[in-house]
This record gives structure tokens, sequence and C-alpha cells, in this order.
């Protein structure tokens, strides 16, 4: 055995070779890149615009100069924070536990993140605020966002939610209008085609380009840092962008089909090979398919663990999914989470659905199509109201996966400016 594992070595001889091929002054893919990246700059330029439109002071003067709406929404978020209007984890964990929760042993080390996913509209946060200070209730910790970034930077939602993440202590993640879904494969289109998919989504022939010059163009004049990644190309330029010096961020989308340990060791072998000299990645986030188990998670946090990656790589998971249009329903993780959880650090939790017992009883359940539908048709067919619903049973959902995690003396991460 011994003698046949020494056939996996990796060569310095093919190293050298990858060195050369990505240095080569006439290899025109890394040549378009960094063409790319001096058109904006370079990376220090580029950094220095993103932290400055990230400036919570400046994407408030600009929701101010605009007469937005949303600037009333996030001045009643800063106050209800600043007079602590949220409930904290101490007071979060006696109404869980009771007296005991003052002096039980939380395991802090592998706290779990609470995630939510789609926060599609600016408005549904501040619904979830209110119900959380009314309820007694944990904000999510990382948000996931799935609406059209052209349509958001129309009516300034994009600019409100990175001023409300800020304000509220939590992370995000905005997907990238270059998904495939655009119409990139012109062969494609509609559920007549729908085998296609398949096999001709993505990032075909230039979209890789044109996904991180979109990147580029949201990262310098919104301050957007980690966006959903769905194709090996463009994972691929996420890694060749941070090694560049640029601070691009990204989390490996559900899409991407990681549902076993050795794609998942594919994907970060990539992520520590193009790591910077700091064993920093732009990897932050890795979305496993939802057929994954739990052996599957902890063979995976065996690999990110041996590559020096369990503190930069979060592994996220789902627990609920949308009642519609993506798995076989009922499907929920939280036991398999708990008992996972008190093993593997880093996780979140993410909820794409409410729980099934609710979902089942709405006259409109959640459906991971309508992440797709344009705001104006959700105004036009009247069901914003329905689908603020479905993102705040998702909210439900996670404070029930809290609830759990708390009652097994897992620490949780929620919005940390609140809580």
């Amino acid at each position: 055995m011994s003698d046949l594992r020494k056939k996996l070595i990796i060569t310095n001889r093919r190293l050298d070779e990858i060195n050369a091929f990505l240095t080569d002054p006439n290899n025109s893919l890394i040549n378009r890149l960094l063409a790319l990246v001096e058109k904006y700059g370079g990376p220090e330029e580029i950094n220095r615009q993103a932290a400055r439109a990230r400036r919570l002071d400046n994407l408030m003067d600009r929701l101010t100069s605009k007469k937005s709406p949303y600037v009333a929404d996030l001045e009643w978020l800063m106050a209800q924070r600043e007079k602590k209007a949220f409930i904290s984890v101490p007071n979060y964990r006696r109404k869980i536990l009771g007296p005991k929760g003052e002096s039980a042993p939380f395991n802090e080390r592998n706290a779990v993140t609470l995630e939510i996913s789609a926060l599609q509209y600016f408005p549904w946060l501040i619904a979830e605020a209110r119900q959380s200070i009314a309820k007694g209730q944990l904000m999510p910790g990382r948000y996931i966002r799935v609406r059209n970034m052209k349509e958001q930077v129309q009516d300034d939602d994009i600019l409100a939610v990175a001023a409300a993440m800020q304000i509220i202590g939590a992370s995000y993640v905005e997907t990238l209008d270059t998904r495939g879904t655009d119409g990139s494969n012109v062969h494609l289109g509609g559920p007549e085609t729908i085998t296609g998919y398949f096999g001709g989504i993505g990032s075909p022939n230039d979209y890789p380009l044109k996904w991180a010059e979109e990147y580029l163009n949201y990262y310098t004049h919104y301050g957007i840092r980690q966006v959903l990644n769905t194709n090996p190309g463009t994972v691929f330029l996420a890694y060749m962008l941070h090694k560049l010096g640029i601070d691009a961020e990204f989390k490996i989308s559900v899409y991407m089909g990681n549902d076993n340990p050795f794609a998942v060791l594919w994907t970060l072998i990539g992520a520590s090979l193009f790591s910077r000299d700091d064993g920093t990645t732009s990897l932050v986030g890795f979305n496993f398919s939802n057929s994954v188990n739990n052996e599957t998670i902890q063979d995976a946090d065996a690999i990110r663990k041996a590559l020096g990656l369990t503190d930069g790589v979060r592994f996220e998971h789902h627990i609920t999914e949308t009642w519609k249009s993506i798995v076989r329903q009922p499907y929920l993780r939280r036991d398999e989470l708990v008992e996972l959880a008190a093993r593997v650090p880093n996780i979140s939790a993410k909820h794409e659905g409410g729980d099934p017992d609710v979902e089942r009883q709405r006259e409109h359940p959640s459906d991971i199509l309508e992440y797709f539908i344009s705001k104006n048709d959700i105004e036009a067919q009247g069901l914003m109201d329905a689908l603020t619903r479905n993102y705040l049973d998702k909210h439900d959902a996670v404070n029930h996966t809290a609830d759990a995690l708390t009652r097994a003396g897992i620490a949780v991460i929620c919005a940390t400016r609140l809580h």
C-alpha cells in the first residue's frame, strides 16, 4: 500500500509546469484577466474603491441623496440596536433553558452560524427585525441573496441591504446576473429544454470574464465582497483575483453539485493551491448538495483540516428547503445538524424554507422558482405579501434550529451587533 500511495505524489516538475503556464506572457487567458484588473485600476485601487463604497456613511449618503424611503427604516434599525431592543444572547439562553441557561456550558468552538436564504427584498429584513423584537427571536448571522442585480440597483435595494448588514453585524452573499440562467447558452430556454441545463448551463465561452467584470463592477461601486459561485471557470477566476491581491470572496453554490468528499477534495485543493502566502483564500463558504449526509460532511471536514482551511472555509448545509421545485418533501435536517455540530466546527445552518409542518399548511408555500420572478411581476400578481410570509416562515425555522442547538449546548452565531 505504501508503494502504491507514493504514486499519488504531485512532482515539483508538474507544479513548475503549472507556474510556467500561469506566468507565460503569451498566455492569452491570463492576459485577458490581467487586462480586466488593470482596466479597473489594479488591485490596490480596486480595494480602495470597494472600501470607500462599503462605508456605512457613504451608503447612507447615497440613499439620502436619492430620497430613498429606506433611510427611515435603516435609522429605525440603528435606533433599535442602540436601545438594545433585540434579545441578548444570555437572555435568549435563559428563555430556552430557564434559570440553568445562566450557567450552562456551551460549545463555542463549534458555534453554528444561523443562515437564511433568500433575502430578496430589503423590506423583508425590516419585517424580520420587527418580529424578532416582538417575539424575542434571533436575527440570522448570514444572509443569502438571489435577486437580479440590475433590478435591485434600480430601487436602491442593493444599497439598503449593504448598509443593513453592517448595522446588524451579519455577513451576506449576492448572486451575480452572469450565472447561466441569463441566456448564456443560446441553445437552451424554458422547460422544453430543461434536460439541456444539466450539461449545458453555467458560464460558457467568454462568460467567466463577464462574470469577473460584473464582480469588479459591484465590488468597486457598492463594496459587494461576497458572491455566489456556480461554475468551475468562475471559481478559478475568483481564486486568481484574490491571488492577485483583490480581496474578493465567494461561496460555492449548491448548484455546483458538491455531493461527495472527493468533489470537496478537488475544490479545496484548488483553494489551497491558489491561496495567498498567509494561507487565506477567496473561498469563504462551501454549500454542499442537499444529498450529503453527516458522514460526507465529517469526511469533508477532515480534508478541510488537513489543508489548513478549517477556520477560513465555512461549510454551509441546508437544514430546510423551499416546499416546491427543489426537493422531495418533507425535508428537514435539524436533528442531523445537532448531532454533526457537536463534532464539526465552522458550519452554517442554511434555511431555504419554513419547517415542513408549517409549509404544508400555507395557501402559498415557498417555491424556489419565485426567486427568478421580477419585482414588477410579483407586484402585478399580488404575490408580495405571500412571499414575505414565506420569508418569515424561514426566519421561524432559523429560530427553531437555534432553539435545538441551544438545548444541545452548542453556541450559535447570530447578528452580532443586535444580540
